[in-house]
């Protein structure tokens, strides 16, 4: 199962939904697609699609996802890469009435330089990506948490 994530910005994602659902009709995606949409309204009856859920149900779907196919957002991001899923990040662009400015851009060129996810992007074809992902691993992800702690009770050690 391939879970398709869109978030919960008020503002629209069609373009990906779109090119998933052409995915599907040219044979390049065969696994079922279940789509968190938020506030996108998109219809196809070639996908499961769903508004909001719990995050008890969300963090279900990634578990059993092969693949996450997702927006550009930190959160829908990271908690694959936690999870050792395979990523494939999407920024929503202002250009397109996505989101208000490109900041997701910046964060799936991150994660993606890192070697954590990968992404797609104009002008690559999402059939491209879709063949790379079948054999990427990714890099696993690291919490930073006990080491950004460490520092913070190493420095107020160093004030008393």
């Amino acid at each position: 199962m391939i879970f398709v994530v869109l978030g919960t910005h008020e503002l629209p994602f069609n373009r990906l939904l779109r090119e998933i659902d052409k995915q599907i009709s040219a044979g390049n995606i065969k696994e079922e697609v279940i789509v968190q949409a938020g506030h996108t309204r998109y219809q196809s009856n070639q996908m499961e699609i769903f508004d909001f859920t719990t995050y008890e149900h969300m963090s279900e779907l990634y578990r059993k996802a092969s693949i996450i196919i997702t927006h550009g957002g930190t959160g829908s991001i990271t908690m694959g890469m936690k999870m050792g899923k395979k990523v494939i990040a999407v920024p929503r662009l202002i250009k397109y009435g996505e989101h208000n400015d490109d900041h997701q851009l910046e964060i799936v060129k991150q994660f993606q330089d890192t070697g954590h996810i990968l992404c797609w992007n104009e002008p690559d074809e999402l059939a491209e990506v879709l063949q790379l992902v079948e054999n990427f691993n990714p890099v696993p992800f690291v919490s930073g948490n006990k080491k950004i702690i460490a520092i913070i009770k190493q420095f107020i050690d160093q004030q008393c």
